[in-house]
């Protein structure tokens, strides 16, 4: 299994779309610039605020 982590402007909005999509929410967020969620199939994957990308 692959991680994807992608890269957002508006981590609240790519949050509610992914949600509106299927995804759910990780309960706790490994940072406050990322969120964790689990795509319909159980694959987690991670959405990160771009202006404060993982290094």
């Amino acid at each position: 299994m692959m991680h994807f982590d992608f890269q957002v402007g508006d981590l609240d909005s790519a949050v509610a779309e992914a949600v509106a999509l299927g995804a759910t929410i990780a309960e706790f967020p490994p940072r406050e610039n990322v969120r964790v969620l689990i795509d319909p199939a159980g694959h987690p994957f991670c959405l990160c605020r771009d202006d404060e990308w993982i290094r």
